[in-house]
């Protein structure tokens, strides 16, 4: 029964000292990463309440998140009495062959500082890239969060992100909402030009400044197109185009001037 005296004694032993410290690493740990989240969230929020861009505020308070819990990590490691060089050689080593292997994850960390750095877009944005339109989520280190009208969620590289076009739906406090439409080469087209300014015109959300542009812009196949241009504010671009198209049809209707659309004349010979 020796031995057995000897393991429970090892046992005892372990338990009142290395397991003591075990335990109280654990408690710290899980405690640590509670308050680095509670503080990384207080500091985004007082950040974004001081008027700070609200995406540099999420980008730092997850770097300072992450950094922090590496720290604690680190330094539980060597209260537990276990020797860190080795440790951070091992880290050392394992991110050199991480780095060989994700070679072009490289690229999309780089496309997130530059996006970081001359901010094409931000958070709450509504943009059009990579054949993706959407509202930006999030900004990632390597990837951006974006969620499409039907609320679908893309994440989109930051590598391709930076290096290719973005178009910015919401950078400008007006946008210009453009309408052609078709009317047949019989109809009186300054009548038609009229009734599509007067609806411009009298719509509240259409800007007065500047006033709205009607002309004919070409003369199709089978009928003449007339262009309108008329300004709004960048909320209000979609209500304006589906109401002045629905009321430009119920207009052209009441005023007997047609819309035309493509026919098909069939002529049968007979042999």
């Amino acid at each position: 029964m020796e031995w057995f005296e000897t393991l429970l004694n090892t046992l005892i032993n372990w338990a009142t000292t290395t397991g003591v410290k075990l335990i109280i690493a654990l408690v710290i740990l899980l405690i640590s990463f509670k308050i680095i989240k509670v503080v990384c969230r207080k500091i985004e929020k007082s950040g974004v309440k001081k008027n700070a861009d609200k995406t540099v505020m999420r980008t730092l308070s997850y770097a300072l998140g992450l950094l922090l819990r590496v720290v604690v990590v680190v330094c539980l490691v060597g209260y537990l009495g276990i020797d860190t060089s080795g440790i951070t050689a091992l880290i050392a080593s394992l991110g050199v062959c991480i780095g060989l292997a994700v070679n072009g994850a490289l690229s999309n960390l780089a496309g997130g500082v530059l996006i970081l750095l001359t901010r094409p877009f931000r958070v709450d944005d509504f943009i059009e890239a990579q054949g993706i339109s959407g509202t930006v989520a999030d900004i990632h280190i390597t990837s951006t969060k974006i969620i499409t009208g039907d609320n679908k969620v893309v994440y989109i590289p930051n590598g391709s992100l930076a290096n290719g076009n973005i178009i910015n739906y919401s950078e400008k406090d007006t946008r210009r909402v453009d309408l052609d439409f078709s009317v047949a080469y019989s109809a009186d087209s300054d009548k038609a030009k009229a009734i599509i300014t007067e609806i411009l015109e009298k719509h509240e959300l259409v800007l007065k400044d500047p006033a709205p542009f009607v002309r004919v812009s070409a003369h199709g196949t089978s009928a003449m197109i007339i262009k309108s241009r008329a300004w709004v504010k960048n909320a209000d671009y979609w209500a304006v185009y589906f109401d002045v198209t629905e009321a430009v049809k119920a207009e052209f209707d009441k005023n007997g001037i047609e819309i035309p659309f493509q026919q098909l004349d069939v002529h049968i010979k007979n042999s």
